[in-house]
């Protein structure tokens, strides 16, 4: 009788345990951005080519994407990213052209929801920028940094503020691509770089997974840009490995 009850027993935790489905894994900004790997695409506005963006994987850890004009490639920069635990900070800048570098250090730096409330400071890191998790959260969140750019060619000092809204994995599509999932970056960037300090940038990046940047970018303001200027809008195109 003992036995039978044993039996009964294992096999009960055994349907049990068949019909708990188990925990999915928690995506990374990896399998989104790709940015350990030699990948790149081009983004398109309209009927042309408008950017193109390219990982240059520079160790286990660390990685540099350059962004520019696809008719003017390679460009003379790209931004240096190293990752450190579950996060991705951002170092600088490379500057090709003058064999420089730009080094970017923040003073303050915070974190909260994604409605940019309930702000918390973040301990420092050597003064590079928290920019994003590498474990995506189930939940959006928010980030705000303060600090300086150091011109390496000639040591001319830009403060910046940069505010980042970032939301979980959510459906996406472009014309080119389809449906997708995606990440979605919402940033401003605000400087003094050769002009009182004011609102430079505002758009909103979707990263889609297996594909990488600029799956689309809605941008809606842009310091270059005449007053009344329309927001401009760009999807992905075409996605390689090099």
């Amino acid at each position: 009788m003992r036995g039978m009850i044993r039996a009964f027993v294992a096999a009960v935790v055994v349907m049990v345990s068949s019909a708990v489905p188990a925990a999915a894994a928690s995506a990374s900004y990896g399998e989104y951005s790709l940015m350990f790997g030699r990948n790149a695409g081009q983004v398109w506005s309209g009927d042309q080519a408008a950017s193109q963006w390219a990982w240059k994987p520079l160790g286990p850890n660390e990685s540099e994407i350059s962004w520019g004009s696809p008719a003017a490639w390679p460009p003379g920069g790209g931004e240096h990213f190293v990752k450190d635990g579950d996060w991705v900070l951002l170092n600088g800048y490379f500057d090709h052209t003058n064999n420089a570098f730009n080094t970017q250090r923040v003073t303050a730096e915070y974190i909260g929801d994604a409605n940019c409330q309930n702000l918390k400071p973040i301990e420092s890191n050597g003064g590079r920028q928290h920019y994003v998790r590498w474990t995506i959260p189930a939940t959006g969140y928010c980030l705000k940094a303060t600090g300086t750019i150091t011109v390496g060619a000639n040591g001319v000092v830009v403060r910046f503020q940069h505010d980042q809204i970032w939301s979980p994995p959510a459906p996406c599509s472009n014309q080119y691509f389809g449906a997708q999932t995606c990440i979605k970056q919402r940033e401003r960037w605000s400087d003094d770089n050769g002009h009182p300090f004011s609102l430079s940038l505002e758009r909103d990046q979707y990263i889609a997974k297996g594909l990488g940047m600029a799956f689309k970018i809605d941008h809606f303001f842009d310091r270059k840009w005449p007053a009344g200027h329309p927001a401009w809008h760009a999807a992905l195109r075409y996605a390689w490995t090099w």
